[in-house]
C-alpha cells in the first residue's frame, strides 16, 4: 500500500496505528529517524511504536560535482576551495533529507562553510550538477550512476566506512581526509509495535533467507544497494544510535526544524 507524502511521514503514521499481528509491515528507509530529528510533531515514537524486524539493504550517499570545475579533481581540492572562499553551492534532495543532513555532517566534519540548495528529488539536483547550475550535491547513487558513467559528473567520495564493492572506484570520506562521514541510505522492514515475539522471529527468519538469494541480491544491485541484513536486536541499537545522531547534527549545524 504505498502512501507517499510529508517525507514518508503519512505511510508511516498510518502503519502505527494497525493491529500489531505482523501481517501489516512498514518498508522504511533512514527517513524514519531523520524525520523524528528535524520535524516538530511527529506522531511515532521509531522504537515504542514499531518493532525493528531488519534491515534490507543499505547504499552510501555520494558527493558528486560538475566534473569541469577547478577543483574537481578531489575531495581535498574541493574542501581547500571551499576554505579559500570560492562560492560553493551543495544540493540536496531537499530540507530535511537524508541528502540534506549528510552533507551538514561533511560540512561540520570539514569546518567547511558551503551554501545548501535544497531541490524536490535527488534527481532534480544532480542534473543541475551536471549541468553546471551548481557546483555539487550530495545524493543516493542510483539517479547519479548513468551520469557518473557518462562522465558528465564526478564523485568525490562515498559516506561509507569503507569503499562499495558495487562503486569500488569511488574513495570515502575518510580517504579524502574527513573522517566520520558515514551515512547509509538503508531500507528496512519493520514491524507495528507490540507483535508477538514468534511472529517477529518467524519474519525475520524469512526475511533474511529471501535477502540470501541470489534474484534479491541480483534485484538489490540493481538499485546500487547491498544486502545489509541484521537481528532485530542490531537494528534496533542502529536506530537509537541515529536518533541521537541526526538530533545532535541539526543542534550543532543550527538547521532550523520545520
Amino acid at each position: 500500500d504505498n502512501r507517499p507524502g510529508a517525507a514518508s511521514l503519512v505511510g508511516t503514521e498510518i502503519a502505527q496505528r494497525a493491529a500489531p499481528d505482523g501481517y501489516t509491515l512498514l518498508l522504511a528507509d533512514s527517513g524514519f529517524t531523520i524525520n523524528l530529528a528535524y520535524y516538530k510533531n511527529v506522531k511515532y515514537d521509531a522504537l515504542k511504536d514499531f518493532d525493528p524486524v531488519t534491515v534490507v539493504g543499505e547504499t552510501p550517499y555520494l558527493l558528486v560535482v560538475t566534473p569541469t570545475l577547478p577543483y574537481a579533481a578531489s575531495l581535498k581540492d574541493y574542501i581547500a576551495a571551499g576554505k579559500s572562499g570560492q562560492k560553493i553551492n551543495i544540493g540536496s534532495a531537499g530540507n530535511g533529507s537524508g541528502t540534506h543532513l549528510s552533507g551538514e555532517l561533511f560540512k561540520l566534519r570539514a569546518g567547511l562553510k558551503i551554501t545548501h540548495v535544497p531541490y524536490k528529488s535527488a534527481g532534480a539536483s544532480v542534473t543541475d550538477v551536471a549541468g553546471g547550475q551548481i557546483q555539487s550535491t550530495m545524493t543516493s547513487p542510483p539517479p547519479a550512476l548513468p551520469l557518473l558513467k557518462a562522465g558528465r559528473l564526478k564523485a568525490l567520495a562515498q559516506a561509507a566506512v569503507k569503499r562499495s564493492a558495487l562503486m569500488p572506484d569511488i574513495p570515502t570520506f575518510d580517504e579524502g581526509g574527513v573522517s566520520g562521514v558515514h551515512v547509509t541510505n538503508w531500507y528496512s522492514v519493520v514491524s507495528v509495535g507490540g507483535t508477538p515475539k514468534p511472529v517477529l522471529k518467524k519474519l525475520h527468519d524469512e526475511l533474511t533467507r529471501a535477502i540470501a538469494s541470489p534474484d534479491m541480491r541480483q534485484r538489490l544491485a540493481a538499485g546500487a544497494l547491498e544486502p545489509a541484513p541484521t537481528t532485530p536486536e542490531q537494528f534496533r541499537k542502529k536506530i537509537a544510535e541515529e536518533l541521537q545522531r541526526w538530533a545532535r547534527v541539526i543542534k550543532e549545524a543550527g538547521i532550523k526544524q520545520e
